[in-house]
Formats: C-alpha cells, structure tokens, sequence
C-alpha cells in the first residue's frame, strides 16, 4: 500500500480545510438571509415606541456586529490552533538537543518569540475589526450629551470670532467678514445691537468684551475700536425641548456707528485685540509682527511687543494676571509678562511645526496651543521646557477656548468638526455634524458659556452662523 507523504497530506489537510471555509461561508449567507426574514417579522409583531426604520436600523448594526465577532472567534481558534501546533514541533525539535542547556534556552527563546508574535497579530486583527464599530457608538453617545439648541443668523458672511461677557446680563458677541459685530441674547437668539463702526474694506476680525459696557473689536482696516453700549435683554419664551434648534434674525436691531476710542498704531490687518485683568488696558495683535498695549482712557501706546518674525495669529490675556501671550505664522508664542512694571521679560516656545493659531490661558497655570500642524499642546506656565499633553488631530485648529470651571478643551477645525479634550489629552466627545445640524462650512471659533446651562457652548464658522450647544459636562465626563 503506498504511504502518503507529509507534503501530500498536508495539501490535502488543507483543501479541506478551504471546502468547509466556503461551506461556512454559504451556510453564514443563508443565515443571514433567515435573520433579516426573522428581523422583519420581529419588528412587525413587537410593540415598541421607536419608528419602525430606526429599529430596523439597529438591528442592522448588531447583527454586523455579532458577525464582526463570529469572524474573530473563528480567528482565534483558527491560531491557537497554529500556536499548539508550533509548541508540539518546538517541543518535538527540543527533544533531539535533550541534556545541552543552550540550546534548551534557544528552544525557549524562539517558542516565546514566535507565540508574542501570534499575540500581537490577534490583537492587530481585534483592534482594527472592531474600531469601526467603537466609533459608531462613540459618536452616538456624544449626540446624547452634546445637543445643538440655537442657531444664531443675521450676518451676511462669514463669522470669524465669537466672545461671552463675563458679566451679568450674559449677551453673545460676534464678529464678522460683513463689516459688523452684533451682540445676541443667549436665550431668544434676538440681535440686541449692531456695531457698524469699521470703514473701507475692514473685515471685523476679532470681539472682545469682558465688560457689559464696553467692547473691542479689532479690524482689517488696521485699527481697533473701543464702543460703549447698554443692552436690555428681551424674556426668554419657554421652550418644551432644548434640542430643537430655533433660528434667529437681527430683527432691525439698533446700530453704532461711531467708536468711543479708536487704536490707530499698527501697519497690518489688526487680528485680535483682548483686555488685560482690571479693564484698563487693552492688547492688539497685527500682521505687522508687534503687539501693542494701550491705556484704554487716553487711548496712547503703552508698550509694542515686537520680536515675532511673521504675522500675528492670535493674542490672549491670562484672567486673573497680567499675562499675555501671542501666537504666529513663525511656528511660535511667546508669554509676556507685565506683572512687574519695572520688568517686561519675554519668553519664546517652540513647540510646533507650522502656524500657531492660537495660545489660550486657563484659569490655572496652563497655556493650551493649537496649530495648522494638527497638533494641540498643553503646557505648564512653572515649566515650559516640554508639553505636558500633545492632542494629535486629523485637521488643522483654529481658535481654540477652555472652560475655566471643567477645564474642557473645544477644538475647532478646518473639516467642520468640533472635539472637546480634557487637559490630559483624553478626546471626550464630538459635536453633531450633519446636513441638518451643526456646520456646513470650517468652524473658526469657540467659546465657553460658564454661566449658562441651556447653552454653554457657542461656535462660529464660514457659513455665516453662531451655533449655541448644550453640553452634558457631568455625563461627559462620566463617560470619560
């Protein structure tokens, strides 16, 4: 009787191996036939409150999910099979250099090295089967913390900045390519006032009030303006459900024309203005490479802060100190300090590839960065040799905000998105983004709201909107 030899057995072994693979493959098919005529007939006989698509749909998902999982189970036995397999031949191959302690300690080393490398295959394979998946129900929980309440529209182009007054009454400002900068009642989502002040081809670039009586707005007509106002807020109408969005107008809302105070120093487009701690000075940031700080009252140059090698992106004052901090194009920002009035030091980071868009200051000793390399940084103000946190994204940062009390990141980017971080680098959720909700067009903007709970989240964008949001900060971080 002929012997059948080890390769021809083993090609054998493996042929049937492929016929019962695609006999389970058909067998799997025609399940999932039976499944959808069996989904179907659940749908029809259960009685449930969800729309019959919205079941149907779920069901879609878990049933790709349960398959998902058969394939790894099959995976995983399939290469315990391989690792049992390779011990035996290892364990076989040992015994022929039985009594020689090396070569027992290469028989060990080459079976561990092999079996972390099955290891890590199959937790390759896991981790990228099921990735999909994870972020499907990532982003699903996120709509349920993270809900679009107001839409504020009456600007006529796009919305470059967005601020919150730090004071009682709490109105939304924004700043836009149109000209003009309004200010919104949070809760109506009516146009209060309109400054109509900036002349020529100046695009109101930047808006910034901590005050109820006086705001800045920075201009590309190279100056900055400081107006006065007074607001009085219209009653809130109730409203059955905050995730119902309702879209607003400026209603003829009243118009300033004329600036209180006009900063007329720098030489480029003004691209930010913010006012230090007190209200008393004010700082710019320009195209022309300086930062300038005025005395507000007598509207004269304090101090011009010069030292960046391009254009300013973005300035911004610490809260409590008399910090500022400027970003720019050369991939850099730098912390003044004016604590001091006999000693103005400067301190230059480094810590990005490409243009920082915006430098920000929490409440406490942190300075967050955001750039068009994708990367956002957190930094500790008592060491800034190195990040404490580096954010890795898939789209350049624009001007980024951080809630004071939860220390929330909001990163807004060029592909409409909006993530919220912690400080530790840790993503919490993603705002809604579809046709229906959330932008249509790149988000510029972002500010925090601390002393709103409907709304304490506002973001602005190209598609000539502020959006207002309410976030489930507990839930969130719960979830976290």
């Amino acid at each position: 009787m002929p012997v059948e030899s080890g390769s021809s057995a083993a090609a054998r072994q493996a042929k049937q191996k492929r016929k019962s693979h695609s006999l389970s493959i058909r067998r799997t098919n025609s399940t999932e036939q039976d499944r959808s005529g069996l989904q179907r007939d659940m749908l029809e006989g259960q009685d449930s409150k969800l729309p019959l698509s919205l079941r149907s749909n779920l069901l879609d998902l878990f049933s790709q999910i349960e398959r998902e999982f058969e394939n790894l189970y099959i995976e995983n036995l399939e290469l315990r099979r391989e690792i049992e397999t390779l011990n035996d031949r290892l364990a076989a191959e040992g015994q022929t250099f039985e009594g020689a302690d090396l070569a027992k300690g290469a028989l060990k080393t080459k079976a561990s090295h092999s079996t972390s490398q099955l290891s890590q295959k199959l937790k390759t394979t896991y981790k990228a089967s099921t990735s999909k998946i994870v972020s499907s129900f990532k982003a699903t929980t996120s709509r349920a913390v993270c809900q679009l309440v107001k839409e504020y529209v009456g600007h006529r182009d796009g919305i470059w900045d967005l601020s919150v007054t730090r004071t009682q009454p709490v109105v939304l400002g924004t700043a836009s390519a149109d000209h003009s900068a309004m200010l919104w009642s949070i809760e109506t989502g009516k146009c209060l006032l309109k400054y109509m002040g900036h002349q020529g081809s100046g695009r109101v670039r930047n808006l910034f009030y901590p005050f109820i009586s006086a705001s800045s707005t920075a201009s590309g007509d190279q100056t900055a303006h400081i107006w006065r106002y007074m607001v009085q807020l219209p009653t809130p109408q109730p409203v059955a459900d905050i995730s119902v969005s309702t879209k607003s107008g400026p209603n003829d809302c009243p118009s300033i024309r004329v600036a209180t105070t006009t900063l007329r120093s720098h030489q480029g487009v003004v691209i930010a203005a913010d006012w230090l701690v007190g209200g008393k000075q004010v700082v710019t940031a320009s195209w022309d490479r300086a930062a300038n700080l005025y005395d507000v009252e007598t509207s004269e140059l304090v101090h011009s802060l010069t030292g960046h090698d391009q254009e300013l992106t973005h300035c911004c004052t610490h809260p409590t100190q008399r910090l500022v901090v400027t970003s720019s194009r050369d991939t850099t920002f730098r912390l003044w300090d004016f604590r001091d009035p006999s000693i103005h030091s400067v301190n230059v980071f480094q810590g990005h590839t490409d243009t920082v868009t915006s430098a920000v200051f929490t409440m406490g000793d942190n300075v967050v960065s955001g750039s068009d390399d994708r990367t956002v940084k957190v930094w500790d103000l008592k060491n800034m040799r190195s990040p404490i946190a580096t954010i890795r994204t898939d789209s350049a940062v624009n001007r980024i905000s951080v809630s004071v009390n939860q220390k929330i990141i909001a990163l807004p980017h060029d592909n409409r998105q909006v993530r919220l971080f912690d400080m530790s680098g840790v993503r919490l959720a993603r705002l809604p983004r579809s046709n229906r909700q959330g932008h249509r067009r790149m988000v510029c903007c972002s500010a925090w709201c601390e002393d709103n709970t409907t709304c304490n989240l506002f973001t602005c964008g190209f598609d000539r909107q502020a959006i207002g949001w309410n976030i489930n900060i507990p839930a969130l971080l719960q979830e976290k």
